[in-house]
């Protein structure tokens, strides 16, 4: 084995991992290849335009992403039954190869780097050219590969070559195929820059590449006013956010001189122990953060993201965006472990954004709604994790909620698929994602059925499912902080860091149950009890396409077993946390500053209860559901009453929206047409400067050109006037 450097200066310099620049080329390159094919169709007016005809499955549910009582109004015209775009075999091939070319790439790097040196300590930095020499500002464009990176790399890759096959079958219909699959690679290309740069700013441009996107993909369908608002709102409250990684950017290059991660790491570990400086550069990361991965206040874009085609949810809410601002934490790990402060205000949102997302998620009826909630819910824990410095916790609980998410929101696709078909074979106008409409359907879709209970189980923490490793591994690290770590000793508003950690173990024991009892009921009125679709609709009702239930058979395997790689050494002897062990040389020095030097070890017997506790919540959750839940009871949506009191206010998601629009939206809306627009364009600029000079000027002229009037009687007239006006002034002095 190879562990010596070699001439090049690094183990990795001389392997496939200097080839590490093609992962992001490919999709790249699908991008150029299928935007050129999109424009094929541009040029032709009606239905083989992209703006034009019909969506694909759920494409034309009009108000899926809207902020009104939740119930869409899916249209179901013909359109989407048009003759197939004319280049959609040759993008079937482009799109979901170009990922698999990555996916393999990441997958050779990642044997190499545990075959060359599996403690490899170093990171392996890879740089293309020098992209901003300004002076004492100098950025290379160049690519980290380390064990960090190459997690991510292998989700992104993995999930979403797993995505873009089963989006061949769901969007096989779409008119604007060739332009999906072009959005679909930008987006990922955008994700992979931001997980492989070696630098904040070059973080930053995939950063904003994955914000330009997911706008894109989110207002797809842009030709109905929902699904483009909703692409705008994305991106708007995700502009609020980057104000803040911008700002940090700006404080750790004025007092750090440099915007590399090894440079900012080691920086910050002359810093003082919780300075100001440290503290307001993670607060302001950690805003960045916030509006990226929908953590309170700025969660309210997320599940409006529901309006793009159920794919490009499964991407964004499993391997891909929302996952940023986690990744972000993770790969600063030394710099927030320098601020105990903002670790525990980043623990503390996190647990408040589980519980708040997981309350409105009780009482959704939306089937992507739930799952929309769950993600804003699970992506709390996942900052609970990184906040209290377990960051192996956090990304293991990222890629756990990458396997069982990408199952669920695919599964849900499954389904929708499935409804819209037997809806539209009996010209019927219900809600195909509604689930009032549905139940029964485990008869129909056997295979679906089995495996999002999977990956429900998974999510609720039921084990030996992924999800219970990774978030039991959470709960677990934020009650061994409660004491001895820097996190204790500090103070947050005052209120004693212990204090603090025993409050965020127990919101998330409370989100873990409301959890169990929302997925599981989402299963009860999806899969079981009657049918509530219809008699001639249920005829119609079977299960996808293989080309999309094959990717939900590899996710439900992932969800199944996928948390085997970081059991805890209570019952895994030897093989316990290999994923901790993998990223030990890249969080274990973060992890290390909060734990102290002789770090934190919990006693077999408080393992144990921590884990009796987790999996009684789980299976109280679930309890709950099945017993008080009656499939049989629920009516369609259409004979639905109308909910009152609390569940109304679930429902309307705490009314967050309405409010965001009354305190922020109507007032700037109201400041920028009076006071900026009517008063200081309209009324300053244009009437007081632009016009209001001109007029001078014009006064001015007309004033001028009666004294050159031309006129000899007038010219006597000013000569006889001026004449006795001096003579005036001398003979009265």
């Amino acid at each position: 084995m190879q562990t010596e450097p070699l001439a090049t200066g690094h183990p990795l310099a001389d392997t496939i991992a200097r080839f590490a620049w093609l992962i992001p080329v490919f999709p790249l390159v699908g991008f150029v290849l299928n935007g050129l094919l999109s424009l094929r169709a541009a040029g032709h007016p009606g239905p083989a335009d992209p703006s034009a005809g019909g969506h694909g499955h759920d494409g034309h549910h009009r108000g899926t992403g809207g902020t009104g009582d939740g119930h869409a109004d899916h249209g179901h015209d013909d359109g989407h039954h048009a003759a197939r775009h004319p280049a959609a075999a040759l993008v079937s091939l482009i799109g979901p190869g170009v990922l698999a070319l990555s996916f393999a790439m990441t997958l050779a790097i990642l044997y190499q780097v545990w075959v060359v040196d599996n403690a490899l300590r170093e990171p392996y930095v890879l740089t293309l050219f020098s992209w901003m020499p300004a002076g004492k500002l100098s950025v290379d464009a160049a690519f980290q590969i380390d064990q960090l990176s190459l997690v991510m790399m292998s989700i992104v890759t993995g999930i979403g070559t797993l995505i873009h096959i089963f989006s061949v079958g769901y969007m096989q219909d779409d008119p604007g195929y060739p332009r999906y699959f072009a959005y679909l690679n930008l987006f990922i290309f955008f994700m992979l820059l931001l997980v492989m740069g070696s630098s904040y700013p070059l973080m930053f441009v995939g950063w904003e590449g994955v914000g330009l996107c997911s706008y894109l993909l989110i207002g797809f369908w842009f030709s109905d006013k929902a699904n483009a608002d909703a692409g705008k709102k994305a991106f708007i409250v995700n502009r609020i956010g980057d104000f803040g990684f911008l700002v940090a950017m700006f404080l750790m290059f004025a007092n750090f001189g440099t915007l590399t991660f090894a440079g900012v790491g080691e920086a910050a570990m002359g810093a003082q122990l919780g300075g100001a400086l440290v503290t307001a550069i993670c607060l302001f990361l950690f805003l960045g953060a916030t509006g990226k991965s929908a953590q309170i206040p700025l969660f309210v874009w997320l599940p409006d993201a529901m309006a793009g085609p159920t794919p490009v949810s499964a991407l964004i809410h499993a391997a891909t965006m929302v996952t940023a601002g986690v990744y972000l934490i993770a790969r600063s790990a030394v710099l927030f472990s320098m601020a105990p402060v903002a670790q525990l205000t980043v623990a503390v949102v996190g647990a408040l954004t589980a519980v708040f997302a997981a309350t409105i998620g009780l009482k959704q009826w939306d089937i992507k709604k739930v799952l929309a909630y769950s993600t804003v819910s699970q992506l709390g824990y996942m900052f609970v994790g990184v906040g209290v410095g377990a960051y192996s916790a956090g990304v293991f609980h990222l890629m756990t909620h990458a396997f069982f998410k990408a199952l669920l929101f695919l599964g849900s696709g499954s389904v929708i698929y499935a409804m819209h078909k037997a809806y539209h074979a009996t010209h019927s106008h219900e809600d195909a994602q509604d689930m009032r409409n549905m139940g029964g359907l485990r008869k129909h879709m056997p295979v679906t059925f089995v495996l999002m209970w999977i990956a429900t189980l998974s999510i609720a923490g039921i084990p030996p499912f992924s999800g219970f490793f990774s978030k039991d591994e959470i709960l677990a690290s934020v009650f061994a902080r409660t004491h001895g770590s820097t996190l204790a000793e500090a103070h947050w508003l005052g209120i004693p860091g212990s204090v603090v950690l025993y409050g965020v173990y127990v919101l998330g024991l409370a989100a873990a149950l409301m959890t169990a009892i929302y997925m599981t009921r989402m299963m009860l009125y999806t899969f079981h009890g009657p049918n509530r679709t219809g008699e001639k609709e249920a005829a119609h009702l079977k299960e996808a396409p293989w080309i999309m239930t094959g990717p939900l058979v590899v996710l439900g395997v992932l969800s199944a077993v996928g948390g085997f790689v970081n059991m805890p050494a209570l019952y895994a002897g030897e093989y316990s946390e290999q994923l901790h062990a993998w990223l030990e040389p890249v969080l274990a020095e973060g992890t290390g500053i909060t734990l102290g030097e002789e770090g934190l070890h919990l006693s077999h017997a408080t393992e144990w209860t921590l884990i009796a506790i987790a999996i009684a919540i789980a299976a109280i959750g679930i309890a709950i559901a099945w017993t008080r839940l009656k499939p049989e009871a629920l009516v369609a949506a259409k004979d639905a009453k109308a909910e009152e009191g609390i569940e109304k206010t679930l429902l309307h998601k705490w009314y967050v929206d309405e409010a965001y629009d009354k305190t922020v939206v109507k007032p700037t809306l109201g400041i920028s047409r009076t006071l900026l627009w009517k008063g200081i364009d309209t009324g300053i600029i244009d009437g007081l400067l632009v016009n209001g000079s001109a007029l001078v000027v014009r006064a001015v002229g007309w004033a001028g050109s009666q004294l050159q009037s031309g006129r000899v009687g007038t010219y006597a007239w000013v000569l006889l006037i001026g004449v006795l006006s001096v003579l005036s002034a001398f003979s009265f002095r």
